[in-house]
């Protein structure tokens, strides 16, 4: 038989905590409930979820009130970044959101956290890629990321000056 329960801390696979949820009746009554993790859903508990909830969306529309204008600073923002990449177009390194973040800060002036950038992992390739920057609610400005590669002018020079070195160095092995 289903129980409704309201959690009281996030339970993994299941939901976040403040929510109410419908499990079957030995899960909550043997371990949610007796771990503390959950109650029992009574029409109390269903008023108090209602009134949290509430007030959690009064507080976040006054959190995307005030970063509104630094979301409108981000928005649209073009970041550029140089850096060595093989003939592929793979990177040596990568561009990460702490990088990111960095160029950004100093381009708008304001401080932004880098766990607000959204990716999926660091960028490793050269050319452009969008990001989206997560602020509060539905404040997610997408600026562009352009890596361009390196121009590496030695490396030519450096790369005929050790074939003819090798040249040289044969012969003398053979005698």
């Amino acid at each position: 038989m289903p129980t409704k329960i309201v959690l009281r801390q996030d339970v993994p696979k299941l939901g976040e905590k403040g929510t109410v949820q419908t499990v079957k009746d030995g899960y909550a009554r043997n371990y949610l409930i007796p771990q503390g993790m959950a109650v029992q859903a009574t029409s109390g508990e269903l008023k108090m979820v209602a009134e949290n909830q509430r007030v959690a969306a009064r507080k976040i529309a006054k959190q995307e009130q005030q970063l509104q204008s630094l979301s409108d600073k981000i928005q649209g923002q073009t970041l550029t970044f140089t850096a060595r990449a093989s003939e592929q177009g793979r990177l040596f390194g990568s561009v990460t959101s702490g990088d990111i973040v960095e160029r950004l800060q100093a381009q708008i002036g304001e401080e932004v956290d880098r766990r607000r950038v959204v990716l999926d992992e660091a960028i490793r390739a050269v050319g452009s890629h969008t990001v989206t920057i997560n602020l509060v609610g539905r404040l997610r400005p997408q600026i562009t990321v352009v890596v361009n590669a390196e121009e590496i002018a030695d490396e030519n020079d450096g790369g005929a000056a050790a074939d003819t070195a090798t040249a040289d160095a044969a012969p003398a092995t053979d005698a």
